[in-house]
C-alpha cells in the first residue's frame, strides 16, 4: 500500500494538500505531481478533455455543458487531446487503469485494451447515448454498467463539474479493482473516485488543478469520511420479536 503520508512528508510541486480519511488531495498540474509520485495499484480518471463536444456517443449524450462549467477550462486543459506524455506518465504510474473518454486519444493508449460502457438507458437501448472508458482490464472486450439516477442523468443543478460521474459508476469501475489498495485519479474534478475509494475503504490521491474544484472535493470526501464515522457509531437496530407458531 502507497505510503500516504510519507508522500506528504517529502513534500512536492503541489500548492495545497489534504488528508481526509483514507483519501490524499493535492491541488496542482498532475503532470508535475505524477513526477514524484510512487507506483499506486491503479488509475481511475476522466481526463476533462473535449469538454466542449459531445463526451456522448449520441445525439443523447450529455455534451452541453452550462457556461459556468466551461469557464473553469478555458485553458491548455480544453482541447481535445491530451499530450502523449500525460498519458505515459498516467500509465507508467500503475499496472491497471480506467480511463473515461479514452476514444478520443485511443491512438496514444496501449492497443491491447479493453473498453466499459456507461449505458444512460435511454428508451431504445443501443452505445449512442453512453460514455466510453478505455481499460487494461483483461476479460471481455467491453463490459457495460447501466444506471440513469433520475432521468437521464443527475439534475444539473446537482452537478460540480461538467464530466462529472455517479458515485455509484465509480464504485463499479473500482470493483474491477479489488486489489489495488491505492487508487490514483490525475484529474480529480470533484471527487467523486476519491468518494467511492473512500466508502469502499481503498485509499485514493486525487489531483486537481482548479482551487475551485479542490475545495468541493475536500468537501465532498470529508462528508462520505464523516458519514462512515456515523455509520460505526450508530447503534444496532433492535432485535425483532418472532412469533412463534
Amino acid at each position: 500500500m502507497t505510503d500516504l503520508d510519507a508522500i506528504l512528508a517529502a513534500g512536492g510541486p503541489w500548492q495545497r494538500a489534504e488528508r481526509i480519511g483514507g483519501q490524499l488531495l493535492l491541488q496542482g498540474d498532475c503532470r508535475e505531481i505524477m513526477s514524484v509520485l510512487p507506483k499506486v495499484g491503479a488509475v481511475v480518471t476522466d481526463p476533462p478533455f473535449g469538454i466542449k463536444r459531445d463526451r456522448g456517443m449520441g445525439g443523447g449524450g450529455s455534451g452541453f455543458y452550462p457556461v459556468r462549467f466551461l469557464a473553469r477550462y478555458q485553458s491548455e486543459w480544453d482541447g481535445d487531446r491530451p499530450a502523449p506524455e500525460t498519458i505515459t506518465a498516467m500509465c507508467s504510474l500503475a499496472d491497471h487503469a480506467i480511463i473515461w473518454g479514452g476514444q478520443f486519444f485511443a491512438d496514444l493508449l496501449p492497443p491491447q485494451g479493453k473498453w466499459l460502457f456507461w449505458d444512460k438507458c435511454q428508451t431504445m437501448p443501443s452505445y449512442g447515448d453512453g460514455e466510453l472508458a478505455w481499460t487494461s482490464l483483461p476479460g471481455h472486450a467491453v463490459k457495460q454498467f447501466t444506471w440513469s439516477g433520475n432521468g437521464l442523468m443527475a439534475k444539473e443543478r446537482d452537478r460540480h463539474h461538467p464530466t462529472q460521474k455517479p458515485v455509484a459508476l465509480m464504485l463499479w469501475c473500482l470493483g474491477f479493482l479489488p486489489n489495488a489498495r491505492t487508487i490514483l485519479d490525475p484529474f480529480m474534478g470533484s471527487g467523486t473516485t476519491l468518494v467511492a475509494c473512500q466508502r469502499l475503504g481503498q485509499q485514493g490521491i486525487g489531483i486537481e488543478l482548479d482551487p475551485g474544484y479542490f475545495d468541493i472535493a475536500c468537501e465532498r470526501v470529508r462528508k462520505e469520511a464523516a458519514q462512515a464515522r456515523l455509520d460505526l457509531l450508530a447503534p444496532p437496530p433492535a432485535p425483532q420479536q418472532e412469533t412463534l407458531l
